[in-house]
C-alpha cells in the first residue's frame, strides 16, 4: 500500500477544500460533454454517448437518491470492499488521489484492512464519521491545524444543552457532552455537517461553518454521552443510543426534522445486567452494524438499507447476532467486588481489524470474536480472551500490524492483584493467545480516554491528569506531560499537532513533529467546563462540547 496516507499528505485536505467547486466544474464538464457528444453523433450518427450513462463522466460523487434506489440494497449491495463501498466509490478515491488503504477502497478480502489502520474509514463520505473515524479506532481528522486558534461560534448563545437524568435513582442536572462525545463530521453537497449527541437529551445536526441547525434536533428520549456515527456509505442515517434505547435515524424528512427509523432497547434481548445506556459509538460494514450495549450484549444488525420510491431512505433492521459479553470465567474472578459482580457492560466502541471484531467490558475481559461467515449466516466465534483485570471504558486501538492498544480503570480492590499485574496500558498481541502482553506501563490511578498511535508514539492520558508519551515498539515511557485531571477526552493528533483537553475547560495544542522528545505547547483555548469529550479535527476547524454547557467550533480567524 501507498506509503503516504491521507494524514500525511496533501491529497485528502485538498479534495475537501475543493468539493464544492469539484461538483460545480464536475456538473458543467457533463454538461459540455453531452452537448459535444449529441453533435458529435449527429454528424457520425454514433459515438461512445449512444449507449454510455453520462454520469460516467462526471466528477465522483456521492450517489444521488435515484441512482441509489436502483440497487435494491443501497450502495452496499455487490459491494466489493469490505465496508460496502460500491464500484463507484471505489474509483472516486482513484480518481481524487486517496492515498493510503481505507476501510472500504483497498482489496483486502475480508471486513477490514489491518493497513487502513491510521486512515479514513471510507471513500464515500468525507469525514470523521465514528468515534475515533474508523473502525480500527485510529484516525483522528484532517488539517490544517490550527496555527493561532480562538473560539468561531458556540451554541447555544444563552444557557447550554442541559436535562435532568437519573443515576442509581437519585435525579441530576448533566450539561454540555461529557465522555465520549466526540462530533460526527461530514461534507454533503457542499456543507460542513456536524452532528453530536448532548446532555439536553438531544442529537443535534449544526453547520460547521456558522452553528446554525441544519435540521431539527432529534429528541432521543436521555442523555447521550457517546459519539453517533454517521452512515459511511452515503445514506442519509446517523446510529446513537442514549440511557433510553438506540436509534436508527434519517435525515433525508421533507419535515426538515430527524426521525427514527428503527429503535431498539436494552431489555429486548436476555441475559441481560448492569443498565439500559449506549455508550458504544457503532460501526457500520458491508450492511451490518456492529454494537455494545451497557446491558452486557454486544449485538449484529443486518440494516437492509434501501432508497425508497419517493427517494427517502428506508431500513429494516434484523438483529442477526447477540452474545452476552461475559462468561461465568469472568464473574467466578469478578465475585468478590459485591453488586459490581454484574458491572460487565460494553461502554468502549467495537473495533474490527480483518476478520476480528474486538472490544472490552467493565469487567476488565478483552475480546476478539471472528466474524468471518456473519456475511454468509455464520455466527461468530470468540478466538481471544484476555482478562485485564478492572473497568475497561476506552475503545481498543489497533494498529496495521494487528496489535492492540488497551487502557484500564484502577476501581476494584477485589481484583487489583490482576490490575497491577496486567498494568493500566497495555500492547497485546492477539496472535500470541497464551501469553499476549508484549509490554505494559503502569498508572496508580488508570485510564479512561483511549490511547492515540501517532509517529509511533503512542499518548495516554490518566485520570489524575498525567498523560504519557510511549514508545510504540518497546513500551519505554519517553516523556510525560501532567495536566488538570481528570483527563478523560481522548488525544487528536493531526499535522503533528496534539490536541487534548482537561478538566480546567482548556484546549490544548501541543508540538509533537518530535514525538519522542517532551512536547511544547502551541497554544490553548479556554473554554466553559471541564473539556471530557473528545474533539474532532476537520479541515482547519475543532468541534468540541463541554460541561459548562456549549458547544464550539475553533479555529484561525
Amino acid at each position: 500500500m501507498h506509503a503516504d496516507g491521507p494524514l500525511q499528505g496533501q491529497p485528502l485536505r485538498s479534495r475537501i477544500k475543493h468539493r464544492r467547486q469539484q461538483r460545480l466544474v464536475g456538473t458543467l464538464t457533463v454538461l459540455t460533454l453531452v452537448v459535444f457528444a449529441c453533435v458529435n453523433d449527429r454528424v457520425a450518427g454514433t459515438g461512445p454517448f449512444a449507449t454510455a450513462n453520462s454520469s460516467s463522466a462526471s466528477s465522483p460523487t456521492r450517489p444521488e437518491a435515484d441512482e441509489v434506489a436502483a440497487v435494491p440494497d443501497g450502495p452496499a449491495a455487490g459491494a466489493e470492499g469490505e465496508n460496502g463501498g460500491t464500484g463507484d466509490a471505489e474509483q472516486e478515491g482513484e480518481a481524487e488521489g486517496a492515498d493510503g488503504p481505507t476501510a472500504n477502497g483497498s482489496d483486502y478480502d475480508g471486513w477490514v484492512d489491518p493497513a487502513s489502520s491510521g486512515n479514513p474509514w471510507t471513500t464515500e463520505v468525507e469525514g470523521l464519521l465514528t468515534f475515533r473515524g474508523n473502525p480500527t479506532r485510529s484516525f483522528y481528522g484532517t488539517g490544517p491545524a490550527p496555527a493561532a486558534p480562538e473560539v468561531l461560534w458556540s451554541v447555544p448563545e444563552g444557557g447550554g444543552f442541559c436535562g435532568e437524568s437519573s443515576v442509581g435513582g437519585a435525579s441530576k442536572t448533566w450539561c454540555g457532552t461529557g465522555w465520549t462525545g466526540q462530533p460526527s463530521v461530514w461534507e454533503d453537497d457542499g456543507t460542513t455537517w456536524v452532528g453530536f449527541g448532548a446532555y439536553d437529551k438531544n442529537i443535534h445536526f449544526l453547520d460547521g461553518d456558522d452553528g446554525s441547525d441544519l435540521i431539527g434536533a432529534f429528541d432521543i428520549g436521555d442523555i447521550v454521552k457517546g459519539s453517533v456515527t454517521r452512515d459511511p456509505d452515503g445514506f442519509p442515517l446517523l446510529y446513537s443510543g442514549s440511557r433510553a434505547d438506540f436509534h436508527v435515524i434519517a435525515t433525508d424528512r421533507a419535515s426538515g426534522a430527524a426521525e427514527s427509523l428503527w429503535s431498539m432497547a436494552a431489555d429486548e434481548v436476555s441475559p441481560t445486567k448492569w443498565n439500559d445506556d449506549w455508550d458504544s459509538s457503532p460501526l457500520v460494514i458491508d450492511d451490518h452494524l456492529f454494537q455494545g450495549g451497557e446491558n452486557g450484549q454486544f449485538y449484529i444488525v443486518k440494516l437492509n438499507r434501501a432508497m425508497g420510491d419517493d427517494g427517502l431512505v428506508t431500513v429494516a433492521p434484523e438483529v442477526v447476532f447477540n452474545a452476552p459479553a461475559w462468561d461465568e470465567e469472568l464473574l467466578a474472578d469478578l465475585a468478590g467486588s459485591g453488586s459490581r459482580v454484574n458491572d460487565v457492560s460494553v461502554e468502549n466502541s467495537l473495533a474490527i481489524s480483518g476478520d476480528t471484531l474486538y472490544f472490552a467490558n467493565s469487567g476488565g475481559l478483552v475480546q476478539g470474536w471472528d466474524i468471518s461467515g456473519v456475511a454468509n449466516g455464520e455466527d461468530p466465534i470468540r478466538t481471544f480472551r484476555f482478562w485485564a483485570g478492572d473497568d475497561i471504558d476506552a475503545s481498543i486501538v489497533i494498529d496495521e500490524e494487528g496489535m492492540l492498544y488497551v487502557a484500564q480503570e484502577v476501581e476494584r480492590a477485589s481484583s487489583s492483584e490482576r490490575n497491577l499485574e496486567v498494568g493500566q496500558l497495555v500492547k497485546l498481541d492477539p496472535s500470541n493467545p497464551d501469553d499476549p502482553i508484549v509490554w505494559s506501563v503502569a498508572d496508580d490511578r488508570g485510564m479512561w480516554a483511549t490511547p492515540a498511535i501517532a509517529g509511533g508514539v503512542v499518548y495516554a492520558p490518566t485520570d489524575s491528569g498525567r498523560i504519557v508519551g510511549v514508545d510504540q515498539e518497546s513500551g519505554e515511557i519517553l516523556w510525560e506531560k501532567d495536566l488538570p485531571g481528570p483527563t478523560w477526552s481522548s488525544p487528536a493528533i493531526v499535522d503533528d499537532v496534539w490536541i487534548q483537553g482537561d478538566c480546567n475547560g482548556a484546549l490544548h495544542g501541543f508540538d509533537v513533529s518530535d514525538p519522542r522528545v517532551p512536547p511544547p505547547e502551541l497554544w490553548s483555548v479556554q473554554l466553559e467546563g471541564c473539556v471530557e469529550s473528545t474533539p474532532a479535527v476537520w479541515d482547519g476547524r475543532i468541534y468540541v462540547g463541554a460541561r459548562g454547557g456549549k458547544f464550539y467550533a475553533i479555529g484561525d480567524a
